[in-house]
């Protein structure tokens, strides 16, 4: 799915226009004991409770795509006979009114889930109108072509807030309230089937987290039973690790800085022009600006086979996965310097008089610890 599709959905995921006629929940304690299930009407929602509802199951759309939103993608054995694909189709055919269907995804779920404090699972099924949308410049649509139903979950935590005093109207006086145990927005959700090409696509699914640093595998391969990648976190800590390692003596500051304005500038670019689909960078692309800044054969040679035994073969990664796009940084065991992503030419490293040096460009003005300071000419002589 691409961010208009996602963006599509989203737009549909309101009470003034969904046709979600109920939401389950399953509110489990952190024993992994149920302690209620329900099936809340929509229709005998109030106003409020109802847009908290749907907030909280819009929300496990929400977030970056290769970095929350996860494409998650069945094999066609899966397809044609798997328990945990058939288990998703009786759910979606039944629209969660098969008893036996839903408490079995229940249980997967309490099964896989990993949380230290109570959460409420939330499910409802949907069915959405597909208007057909015609190729011209204006964007004009026409009457709907095709009914999009879907499963749409989100794995809430449930949080106690501490006791407070509160404002009683009819006392005009202040009165402990007690803890109340509120419901945070979702930890993990999925959208099945997928909305991809505004169409449906059982062979896809959408997986949220919202954690960079933990994509809840276990999750994942009990509800799906098919490979996600790693979190965003790991992705850019293995991304670190394989440069140092494969380039050792190549991985120098010209080379983080190519690496990095490259990928700054492919994401750039990419929002500039709009485009929906996810961007990307394959192992070739990294490959290449390795070797046009001057990295050994052989060190590229060890990176490229690295690469595949990390990330595996040929695969392509999330850019923002991979770097910190919004600025560069540079530590050492007592500094730390962080460079704004268009002005890593300000910052060179040099060896004077033996001495490892890392430069940086102070032309205009320069404050410390909030103090604009003066640097003089004989300061610049001594150095």
């Amino acid at each position: 799915m691409n961010t208009k599709e996602i963006g599509e959905i989203r737009r549909h995921i309101r009470r003034d226009r969904s046709n979600m006629t109920a939401i389950y929940g399953c509110y489990v304690n952190e024993k992994k004991e149920i302690i209620t299930k329900f099936r809340q009407s929509t229709g005998m929602m109030s106003e409020n409770e109802g847009e908290k509802y749907f907030g909280l199951l819009k929300r496990s759309l929400s977030g970056t795509l290769g970095k929350n939103l996860i494409d998650i993608t069945f094999k066609t054995s899966q397809v044609a006979d798997s328990p945990e694909h058939k288990l998703l189709m009786d759910l979606r055919s039944s629209k969660l009114s098969d008893e036996d269907a839903l408490n079995r995804f229940f249980a997967k779920v309490i099964e896989s889930v990993e949380l230290k404090e109570n959460y409420l699972i939330l499910i409802g099924c949907d069915s959405y109108d597909v208007p057909f949308k015609n190729n011209d410049e204006d964007g004009s649509s026409g009457a709907s072509d095709e009914v999009y139903t879907f499963l749409l979950c989100a794995v809430c935590p449930v949080k106690q807030t501490k006791a407070n005093l509160h404002y009683v109207p009819d006392a005009k006086e202040f009165h402990d309230g007690g803890a109340v145990n509120v419901c945070s927005a979702p930890e993990i959700g999925f959208l099945f089937p997928a909305f991809d090409n505004r169409s449906t696509n059982i062979y896809n699914a959408l997986y949220y987290t919202r954690n960079v640093k933990d994509n809840h595998e276990a999750f994942a391969d009990t509800i799906f039973h098919a490979p996600i990648p790693k979190c965003a976190y790991e992705q850019k800590k293995s991304f670190e690790a394989l440069l140092s390692s494969s380039l050792q003596e190549d991985c120098s500051m010209d080379v983080m800085q190519s690496v990095h304005d490259e990928i700054c500038q492919r994401i750039e670019i990419h929002k500039e022009s709009r485009v929906p689909e996810a961007l990307t960078v394959s192992k070739s692309e990294i490959v290449n600006v390795l070797t046009t800044c001057g990295v050994s054969e052989p060190h590229v040679a060890k990176f490229s086979i690295k690469y595949d035994e990390v990330f595996g073969f040929e695969a392509e990664l999330h850019p923002k996965n991979i770097i910190e796009h919004k600025r560069f940084e540079i530590n050492t065991p007592d500094v730390s310097i962080k460079v704004a992503p268009d002005k890593t030419d300000l910052i060179e490293t040099r060896v004077i008089g033996g001495v490892k040096y890392i430069m940086i460009c102070a032309d205009g003005d320069v404050e410390v610890n909030g103090v604009s300071i003066h640097i003089g000419e004989e300061e610049t002589a001594a150095v």
